[in-house]
């Protein structure tokens, strides 16, 4: 039983605003598949952190996945989600019950954050469902010579 590998993201432009929910999901044998939506309602960016993993969930879901192996670089969703000691969101604690129920439907699921620049092909599918361009990677500065 190979897990399937999620990579989700989202965007709120502005933020709170229009909410841009993206993922990657990658089955066992490597075959890629990928999400790019926008939502209809307004959030703030951790909502759409939850809402473009809920999205994920139920395409893997629907493609028969049994077990998970999730990355986001949100690490309030990652905390919310698997941390212990957590002190709840209670703005947004209905919202990660929800994400929990569907984790809850897989076999076995491991969720873990990443730097957001590992993460780079669902924060591009979560603008894109925006209309907007992907982020330009951040260049350290060079050192001026002397």
């Amino acid at each position: 039983m190979s897990p399937w590998t999620i990579y989700s993201d989202g965007s709120a432009v502005p933020n709170p605003g229009r909410m841009g929910l993206g993922a990657v999901l990658v089955a066992p044998d490597g075959t890629r598949h990928v999400l790019s939506m926008a939502t209809d309602a307004r959030g703030c960016n951790n909502e759409a952190e939850a809402r473009a993993l809920m999205a994920a969930l139920r395409d893997a879901h629907a493609r028969g996945a049994t077990a998970l192996l999730i990355y986001s670089d949100s690490s309030l969703l990652v905390a919310q989600l698997g941390a212990v000691d957590v002190p709840p969101v209670l703005r947004l604690a209905a919202l990660y019950e929800e994400v929990s129920a569907l984790l809850a439907t897989f076999t076995h699921t491991s969720l873990h954050w990443i730097p957001r620049h590992r993460n780079g092909e669902a924060d591009a599918l979560a603008r894109a469902a925006l209309g907007l361009l992907p982020k330009r990677p951040v260049k350290s500065p060079k050192k001026r010579r002397r």
